[in-house]
């Protein structure tokens, strides 16, 4: 016995769906604002050519086949973290330098810096153009 009073709705209730998008896109906007960011240093274009305190610098050169080189010696990527950390161990200032290779992909060159964060490197720093030849 259908109630005449109080008649059937057939429309759609949309609140709880608006909510859950609200809550959807404040949840994307968090998310996009939480980037993790690694502080990088530019080279400073010297007036002589010569810059104090680049005849110390470590450099640390990322090759097209994923190796790595530190001051052009080869270092296995499974002991990069523990060979940074002995070279910084007793180093005040702690600026590595990262050069990657032309045919270096993106991600290695990453990954590399993440490693030296995580060895003790406070200061990542790309070495000048005219100073290094990523085709050696």
């Amino acid at each position: 016995m259908p109630n005449d009073m109080h008649p059937l709705n057939g429309d759609i209730n949309v609140t709880p769906f608006l909510d859950v998008l609200l809550v959807l896109i404040i949840t994307f906007m968090a998310a996009m604002t939480a980037r993790k960011a690694m502080d990088a240093q530019l080279p400073v274009q010297c007036a002589t050519g010569t810059c104090a305190g680049q005849g110390d610098a470590i450099v640390l050169e990322v090759l097209a086949n994923g190796g790595y080189r530190l001051n052009s010696a080869p270092v296995p990527a499974t002991s990069l973290r523990a060979r940074l950390r002995d070279v910084y161990s007793d180093r005040p200032d702690k600026v590595l330098q990262v050069a990657g290779h032309r045919g270096a992909r993106y991600q290695d060159v990453l990954s590399a810096m993440d490693i030296a964060k995580t060895a003790g490197v406070t200061v990542i720093s790309l070495p000048p153009s005219d100073s290094y030849d990523p085709r050696r």
